[in-house]
């Protein structure tokens, strides 16, 4: 009697459906016990990623699911490779958007900002942070995100201020730093200036005014203007047309006069006039516009500023003073109509500039900022990819990047924001005299030493009230981090840094400068010669997300109301289903068209995804799996029949096949086709495929030997699909086995294979499967019960030999189709049958009932023309020469393949019809 014992140990506790819910709290607090995500200097290749930090003012959302997944799936696949993974989390102090916040949180007590010291506002904005601005990371962790926590940093903790301050100064004294008085974007609800990139311009319909101003002296003698912002004719200070328009040749030199204020202004000539646009004649506001600013300064205009800081005139508007800009642009339409001044208005579309965080209408202003001049440090960032230092992912966004760091685009960087929260300018002011120093005892010694006055105190010294730009403090994050600026023991082992994953929208903002920042200071910090280039980028590659969009192409966002719930999306399908979900549509640098249905009721996103629902499924399809395998019995003295031998030889050279595709995918960062391709290799080849190879028949044990071997596949499986999948795999991984501490799936091997696979005889199985599917769907086409012997017959081909010359081909194909393989069509098998095509080989099923001989040639006929249009588009391909001489040498051969498989079938097709019409 055979020698059996039941390894199924859990098998009555185990539910059966797979419940992320109980699984994902249990696993994430258990690698947090045994801290598998920390990291420290080690004899180990490094493996480094650092956060792109999220806002403190942020909660989670599509985009950062994305992100974060994709960041995680690199750290835990390099983790399960024995590589030093660190993943450093962290988050922004935002200045804007947390200022905005904090503000409003007071407003809501009653309390003014303007009520407040700087000291006393700082207090309240420190105590916000410390309430609301970790929610972020906390949602990461429901994400699955492996980060180090205890590594977390914050843009505004002391030592990556310092470096901060250190980098403003060193900067100020290579002369790359400097303050001007210069046009700039400024948001009248954040009451600061912005940079060009924090400026988001969107297409909105607007009205051109066409306003006639009246010649001095001479009444019946004007000139018509048009503009989109009649509210700022009053700070108008001249009148401009082209010197070579005729139309106001006479009007040169002359003055007119401004309606409703009856101040006058010259007119003047200049060559940046369109003649074509408007009436030709446009006015000149040097104070609330960039390109009116250039034609002021080079004509010696005044300048006239009628806006307060939050966009409401003030006195030299003269009139409407205190009123709101577009309040006042109402009332200013009517007063021209009274006055007789308007003569039209018209409709028009044109791009509005608006604030990226409160989405304000920008308004252009002539303020004093802090600069950087940015012309070296952009040619040095365009050097870093064009020399491949720094590769891109996709690579096309490398068209993007030079176009924007290209010398003639390069614009510098305004740097200072007026506001109190963030790292303030270390800039300290005596009378006309600047004094730049990381500490106010740095200044006053400057000072003291410049002015030879020792008697100076840090009273007698006026600090600058702005604070720096954001990005100022994150363009160092990669080197601050790890302390750089500080101790370089840290940032000698993990610098360079891996990958960054980031989206394409701030690769100006974030990624050029990390870029800049990385060559600028990483060589002198790690004591390498200025001219040396290794070590000296922040991150080897980049890969750039797509924007994550609803079905309309809408980018997604709380304030349209077309996103999804985040955290609702993992309650309802598990950690590992978003993610799922999320990678399946995720091409690098392609913008994410997730499938968020619509409530028609409310136009509200639904909490609801099919792919996710997908990704829930595929984690039921391996829970059922594991169910099957720990329900068998086990025969330590049974023999493995030819059809499970043929199964284990089969699926570990699938198993090295895909290894080597996975790792060719995951080396381009081509993750949507890694983890689809794993889908169909777990959810096909093992679990529709090998297990109904090996499994035993219904009551009988499975021998010893298979069922080890399935379990090892199964263990293998988990453990590629763990950095895209890490809960379910863990959780699997461990009712395998009776594990024991500390052997858990997160810190496993990774299956490296063998790199190489027997191409021949995954062919065999596969083309086996592909006939015994052909069978299958004829069973059930004809109504044939699933247990009835049908007699199959082979029309002879050198390629066909392999069905009846090997014995598990022959076994698998009676075993899975229950049928009976003979050699060869006979003219008595072909009296009453089905003639089909599996692969290239012409195939007969003997069959029971009487065929429909008319059906039988129509579906034939069908497929000949499917068939014939096939070859004939390969055949085009083929005849493109630009194709054949670009294409890799494989690629074309597969082409060649297609058509000599496809010829097969059309001859075997025609046969079959030949033999139907005889």
């Amino acid at each position: 009697m055979p020698t059996c014992c039941n390894l199924n140990t859990k098998r009555m506790s185990m539910s059966k459906r797979y419940n992320p819910e109980e699984v994902e709290a249990k696993w994430y607090d258990h690698w947090m016990e045994k801290e598998y995500f920390r990291s420290v200097p080690d004899e180990r290749e490094p493996f480094a990623i650092v956060i792109p930090p999220p806002n403190v003012t942020g909660v989670l959302h599509m985009g950062h699911m994305l992100n974060n997944t994709i960041q995680d799936i690199f750290i835990r696949k390099a983790r399960l490779e024995g590589k030093n993974a660190c993943w450093v989390p962290g988050t922004d102090h935002a200045s804007i958007a947390t200022e905005a916040k904090v503000v409003g949180k007071l407003r809501e007590k009653g309390i003014r900002k303007s009520d407040l010291s700087r000291e006393q506002f700082l207090k309240h904005a420190w105590e916000w942070k410390e309430n609301y601005g970790g929610i972020i990371l906390e949602q990461l962790k429901k994400l699955g995100a492996s980060c180090d926590w205890s590594r977390t940093r914050f843009t505004m903790e002391d030592k990556l201020s310092k470096a901060v301050l250190r980098v403003f100064v060193d900067l100020y004294r290579k002369g790359l730093i400097y303050k001007g008085l210069r046009m700039t974007n400024w948001d009248p609800a954040a009451l600061t200036v912005l940079s060009n990139e924090e400026v988001i311009y969107q297409e909105e319909n607007s009205r051109f005014f066409y306003i006639r101003y009246t010649v001095e002296d001479n009444p019946d003698e004007g000139i018509i203007i048009a503009t989109q912002r009649p509210e700022t004719i009053m700070a108008d200070v001249a009148i401009a047309v082209h010197p070579n328009d005729e139309r106001f040749a006479s009007l040169i030199g002359k003055k007119v006069i401004i309606p409703l204020i009856k101040r006058t202004i010259p007119v003047i000539a200049d060559t940046y006039v369109d003649m074509d646009f408007g009436t030709g004649a446009l006015k000149i506001t040097p104070a609330h516009d960039q390109n009116d600013y250039e034609i002021g300064k080079r004509h010696h205009l005044e300048v006239i500023d009628i806006l307060t800081e939050d966009g409401k005139l003030n006195e030299r508007a003269q009139i409407l003073v205190g009123e709101d800009r577009f309040a006042a642009r109402k009332k200013i339409h009517k007063l021209l109509e009274e006055e007789g001044s308007l003569v039209k208005v018209e409709d028009y579309q044109t791009k509005i500039g608006h604030s990226e965080r409160t989405q304000a209408v920008v308004e252009p202003r002539l303020t004093h900022q802090w600069f950087v001049n940015m012309k070296e440090l952009a040619r040095m960032a365009l050097h870093a990819v064009e020399e491949g230092d720094v590769r891109f992912y996709p690579e096309n966004m490398r068209n993007m990047y030079n176009s924007w760091l290209k010398e003639e685009n390069v614009r510098d960087w305004c740097i200072s924001r007026q506001l109190w929260w963030g790292q303030r300018i270390p800039a300290w002011y005596y009378g006309e005299h600047t004094f730049v120093a990381e500490t106010a005892s740095e200044a006053l010694q400057s000072a003291r030493e410049k002015l030879q006055n020792p008697n100076l105190t840090i009273d007698d010294l006026r600090q600058d009230e702005d604070v720096l730009d954001t990005w100022f403090s994150s363009w160092l994050w990669p080197i601050s981090v790890f302390d750089g600026f500080e101790n370089q023991e840290e940032l000698k082992y993990y610098y360079p840094t891996q990958v960054l994953v980031t989206g394409w929208d701030i690769m100006f903002f974030w990624v050029a400068r990390m870029i800049m920042a990385g060559y600028e200071w990483s060589g002198e910090l790690l004591g390498l010669n200025h001219v040396l280039k290794e070590g000296r980028y922040p991150f080897k590659d980049v890969y750039f997300t797509g924007m994550v969009r609803d079905n309309q192409r809408r980018k997604m966002s709380k304030s349209l109301g077309n996103s999804p719930d985040a955290l609702a999306l993992i309650n309802r399908y598990g950690a590992d289903g978003v993610r799922y979900g999320l990678l399946s549509c995720a091409s690098a640098g392609k913008d994410i068209i997730f499938d968020a249905p619509i409530d028609t009721k409310t136009n509200q996103t639904l909490n609801e995804s099919k792919l996710c629902e997908q990704g829930l499924n595929f984690c039921n399809k391996m829970w059922n799996a594991l169910r099957l395998v720990k329900g068998w019995e086990v025969d330590h003295n049974a023999t493995p029949d030819p059809v499970m031998e043929l199964a284990i030889c089969w699926f570990a050279e699938k198993m090295d096949q895909h290894l080597m595709q996975l790792q060719s995918s995951m080396q381009q960062y081509r993750l949507s086709e890694a983890i689809r391709g794993l889908y169909a290799f777990i959810w096909d080849d093992f679990c529709s495929w090998y297990l109904e190879m090996v499994k035993p028949d219904y009551g009988a044990p499975i021998p010893a030997a298979i069922l080890d071997k399935t379990i090892e596949f199964f263990e293998n499986l988990m453990n590629v699909l763990h950095p895209f999948m890490p809960f379910v795999t863990e959780e699997i991984w461990h009712l395998l086995r009776d594990r024991q501490d500390g052997e858990d799936c997160v810190i496993a091997v990774y299956p490296k294979g063998k790199g190489s696979f027997d191409d021949a005889l995954i062919k065999k199985v596969d083309s086996s499967r592909i006939l015994i599917g052909k069978i299958r769907e004829i069973r059930s086409a004809k109504g044939l019960k699933s247990k009835e012997v049908l007699p199959v017959f082979v029309q002879k081909s050198e390629t066909s030999a392999m069905f009846y010359n090997e014995k598990g081909l022959v076994e698998m194909i009676a075993k899975l189709a229950n049928t009976e393989l003979m050699k060869e069509i006979s003219g008595e098998a072909s009296s009453n049958g089905v003639s089909f095509i599996a692969d290239r080989d012409k195939f007969f099923i003997q069959l029971t009932v009487e065929i429909d001989a008319a059906a039988e040639k129509e579906k034939i006929e069908q497929e000949l023309s499917y068939q014939k249009g096939f070859l004939q588009s390969v055949q085009k391909k083929l005849q493109n020469e630009k194709f054949v001489q670009n294409a890799p040498p494989k690629v074309v051969e597969i082409e060649r393949k297609k058509v000599a498989d496809t010829e097969a079938r059309i001859k075997a097709l025609e046969d079959s019809l030949n033999e139907l019409n005889a």
